[in-house]
């Protein structure tokens, strides 16, 4: 019986070295230390995420600015006042018989 006791022993010593040396390394900064508490481990996505956070904040805050100013160029006459209709400039009131084809808005004046 001793000797079957010490024969387990070196199995078990052999299957737990082959096992150790094909395991997979990790980083130290995603390996628990001592303490088991969960607040210490920290997830590898943990900041990519909040990279992402970050770039759509900044985004949103960039469409702002973006809009305002869109808001801002629609309230000039050539975009608010409809008797510009297609121009930059009023077209010129001329006489029934000096009108013109315009090419912009296809009307005659």
């Amino acid at each position: 019986m001793f000797i079957g006791s010490s024969v387990f022993a070196q199995n078990s010593i052999q299957i737990s070295s082959s096992t150790s040396s094909t395991s997979v390394t990790v980083s130290a900064k995603y390996v628990k230390g001592k303490s088991y508490s969960y607040s210490k481990f920290v997830h590898p996505y943990d900041d990519y995420f909040d990279q992402k956070i970050i770039e759509y904040k900044e985004r949103m805050v960039a469409n702002v600015k973006k809009y305002k100013k869109m808001e801002k160029e629609m309230k000039k006459p050539q975009y608010s006042d409809p008797s510009y209709f297609g121009h930059k400039r009023k077209p010129k009131k001329r006489k029934p018989g000096k009108r013109k084809f315009c090419k912009e808005c296809e009307i005659v004046h």
